[in-house]
């Protein structure tokens, strides 16, 4: 059981630490590519939580974007965190695919109002505003 407990540890540790390098390279790299990619899963989970606590957002969507922070929150995926680069691509693909259904049923605007980085990044994953209800 300790073996367990201390792998578990190491884990959340991993992953607490990859997280914070992306918050660090999201606020210290300079504007770019780079740095919206950075700061993509930050700018995610921020998003999911204030979609959460939206009362103009249905719940359907609500499951989704929550779906998708627990995804993202989860020490299991498909890719490892610690690979660097490539790690948190699932997360961003679980996220975006999320943001994308949840998109489609939330009026944009509360999208972008929920959405702290760089708007153009939002509009981007979303597609032309035309195809959505609400």
């Amino acid at each position: 059981m300790r073996d367990w407990l201390i792998g578990l540890a190491v884990a959340v540790g991993c992953l607490l630490a990859s997280w914070a390098v992306l918050v660090l390279l999201a606020r210290r790299l300079p504007p770019g590519i780079l740095r919206d990619l950075a700061a993509f899963i930050p700018d995610c989970l921020t998003t999911v939580r204030r979609l959460r606590a939206d009362p103009r957002v249905p719940r359907r969507a609500k499951i989704a974007v929550v779906v998708a922070g627990l995804w993202v929150a989860s020490p299991i995926d498909l890719i490892p965190e610690f690979l660097p680069v490539i790690g948190p691509l699932d997360d961003i693909v679980v996220v975006a695919l999320a943001l994308r259904y949840a998109g489609r049923q939330v009026p944009r605007e509360v999208l972008l109002a929920a959405w702290p980085g760089e708007p153009r990044l939002l509009n981007r994953l979303l597609g032309p505003p035309g195809g959505q209800g609400a």
